[in-house]
C-alpha cells in the first residue's frame, strides 16, 4: 500500500481484491453539449478530444468489438486480467436516450472479463432517468461515474467556457452518491486566472463532498484549441509549470486529500506532438517516481 495516499489500484482492490484490473476505453462517438449548440459551441477552451482517445478506439466498431480490441492490446502484456469498460470520449451521457445508453452499457457488460463500467461525463448531463438506469446497472456490477469538474471557481468556469457552474457539480456529486454510484472527479491545476491557493481551495471543497476518487491533471496547452489561439493572440496567459513546481503542487494536494479518497493520477499525457506546453517528456510512471521520492524526502526531513 502507498504510504502517502490511496492510489487507484488500492481503491479498485476494494471491489476486486488482488485481481489486476485495467481500463479499456470505448468511443461511442458521443457529442458534447458545449460543442453542438445545446448549451454552447466551441467546447472548453483547453480541450482537444483526440489527445486522450486511444488508438484502438479510433478503428471504429461497436462496443463489444472495441473492448475485444482493447483486450488484445493489453493482453499481450498481462494475463489473467479483468477489465473496466471506460466510456471516455466526449460526454457519454449526452445526445442519446436512456434506452440507447442502456443498450451500449449492456453490450459492454456482456463482454467476457468486463467487471465494471466507467462513465465519463459532465455534471450537467445526468438527468434523473439516467441516474436511475445507472443505479440499476450498479446492482449487477460496479458503475463508476467520472465527472469533469475541473474547478469549483465560477469565474474560472466561465473563462474556460465550461458551460456549467460550480453548484451543478456539487449537486450532481451528491445525487450520484446518494444513488449508490461510485463518484470520481477530474480537476485541473493551472487553469487561467487560478493560483495554487485557488486550486487547493477546490481540492478541500471536493474532499468535503461524497467523492471516492480524484484525478488531477496539470493544464496542457494543446494544438488546435481555443486556448492555444488565445495565448498566441495575447488574450490569455497561463502558468507554464516546471516539473519541480508541479511536484510541489501535487505534494500540497496530497496533504489535503484524506486516505478514504483515492488519487487516480497526477499527470496529463497527451501525445507529445499535440503539446505546446509544458513539454516535460515524462511518462506517468516517471513523474510518479519523482513524486514518491519527494514525499519520502519530506517525510524523512520532518522525522529528523
Amino acid at each position: 500500500m502507498n504510504p502517502w495516499y490511496t492510489d487507484y489500484s488500492d481503491y479498485l482492490a476494494r471491489f476486486y481484491g488482488p485481481t489486476k484490473v485495467q481500463k479499456l476505453s470505448v468511443n461511442t462517438a458521443a457529442g458534447c453539449p458545449n460543442r453542438d449548440g445545446t448549451i454552447g459551441t466551441g467546447g472548453c477552451i483547453y480541450c482537444n478530444n483526440a489527445s486522450f482517445t486511444p488508438g484502438y478506439c479510433l478503428k471504429g466498431g461497436d462496443v463489444a468489438e472495441q473492448l475485444e480490441n482493447g483486450k488484445k492490446f493489453f493482453g499481450r502484456k498481462y494475463t489473467k486480467m479483468k477489465y473496466l469498460a471506460y466510456f471516455q470520449s466526449y460526454t457519454n451521457t449526452h445526445g442519446r436516450s436512456v434506452d440507447e445508453l442502456r443498450e451500449a452499457y449492456d453490450a459492454a457488460m456482456q463482454v467476457e472479463d468486463i467487471v465494471g463500467l466507467i462513465i465519463g461525463t459532465r455534471p450537467d448531463c445526468l438527468d434523473a432517468g439516467l441516474v436511475e438506469m445507472l443505479t440499476a446497472l450498479n446492482r449487477k456490477m460496479p458503475v463508476f461515474v467520472e465527472l469533469g469538474v475541473e474547478t469549483l471557481c465560477d469565474t474560472t468556469l466561465a473563462l474556460i467556457n465550461r458551460g456549467h457552474d460550480s453548484q451543478t457539480s456539487r449537486d450532481t456529486i451528491s445525487r450520484l452518491a446518494k444513488a449508490g454510484l461510485h463518484v470520481g472527479v477530474h480537476l485541473i491545476a493551472g487553469l487561467p486566472g487560478e493560483d495554487t491557493e485557488r486550486f487547493m481551495k477546490t481540492i478541500e471543497e471536493i474532499c468535503s463532498l461524497p467523492v471516492e476518487s480524484i484525478k488531477i491533471h496539470h493544464l496542457q496547452v494543446l494544438r488546435g484549441t481555443p486556448l492555444a489561439r488565445m495565448i498566441e493572440d495575447g488574450k490569455l496567459t497561463v502558468e507554464n509549470f516546471s516539473v519541480d513546481e508541479y511536484l510541489k503542487i501535487c505534494v500540497e494536494a496530497i496533504k489535503r486529500i484524506p486516505r478514504g479518497i483515492a488519487i487516480e493520477r497526477f499527470l496529463a499525457s497527451a501525445p507529445p506532438d499535440m503539446v505546446i506546453s509544458p513539454k516535460w517528456g515524462l511518462k506517468n510512471y516517471q513523474f510518479t517516481t519523482k513524486l514518491h521520492n519527494l514525499l519520502k524526502a519530506e517525510n524523512t526531513a520532518e522525522a529528523e
